[in-house]
């Protein structure tokens, strides 16, 4: 782990950066700096619990009926991986209960279509859901999805040890990251801020945000915002 006392003060770093824009006031820049020092702070932060996260001791076997149908036929979790040691699922609230997929989980996927070959290069990634394989391609076909490879949890037995099942029997969004070291299986890592550690005012989200969207909206003024919700369709 990075050791802070080697690290260069982020109050002498903003002095470093030296960045000025044409006509800008004085408020502004002593404001910007101050925010500046915030966000190199920030940055450590997110490398120091990434560094947490990866230093993690051995997480539970995998094991289970688990068993999914994808685009070029039936598959067990193993399967999954590929030629990957690493293999990282998203479970998408598309069940068979539902008319249409949920559209906050349709924006993040959007946005991981176009990432989608890049991290493969690295580990195995895949998107999970309750309904049947049919359902999930006439929707990615929708969508234009070109990379993300969907599987159908054939039995639920997998989403349902994940927690990608409510307690009312609907669709629960999880994030997950296995291993697969020395022949055995096991749980790496798993998204676990919802509802009950999820801040007042603020709606139940992990940290980081796996939404480029959150990216871009939180640089702006107008933040994210409570008077709107990503949508399946727009106009053209």
């Amino acid at each position: 782990m990075n050791d802070v006392a080697t690290l260069v003060p982020a109050a002498e770093l903003v002095r470093r950066n030296g960045m000025r824009f044409p006509r800008e006031s004085d408020d502004y820049r002593r404001a910007r700096d101050m925010l500046l020092a915030e966000e190199i702070e920030l940055r450590r932060h997110v490398e120091r619990v990434a560094e947490q996260r990866r230093a993690l001791p051995p997480g539970p076997v995998a094991e289970g009926d688990y068993r999914f149908m994808g685009e070029e036929g039936p598959v067990d979790l193993a399967g999954l991986f590929g030629d990957k040691q690493t293999l990282v699922t998203y479970s998408y609230m598309f069940g068979p209960q539902r008319e249409r997929p949920c559209p906050m989980c349709t924006s993040l996927l959007g946005a991981w279509d176009g990432e989608a070959r890049d991290i493969g290069q690295r580990v195995s990634l895949v998107v999970i859901a309750r309904s049947p394989l049919e359902r999930l391609l006439a929707f990615k076909k929708e969508r234009g999805w070109q990379s993300l490879r969907l599987y159908s949890d054939i039995n639920g037995h997998f989403s349902r040890d994940y927690f990608a099942i409510g307690d009312d029997g609907g669709d629960i969004p999880a994030f997950n990251v296995f291993t697969r070291r020395d022949g055995a299986i096991r749980l790496f890592w798993a998204g676990e801020m919802g509802g009950e550690t999820a801040d007042p005012g603020q709606d139940p989200r992990g940290a980081p945000d796996l939404m480029p969207l959150w990216t871009v909206l939180d640089n702006t003024p107008e933040g994210r915002g409570t008077d709107w919700y990503p949508k399946l369709e727009y106009p053209r």
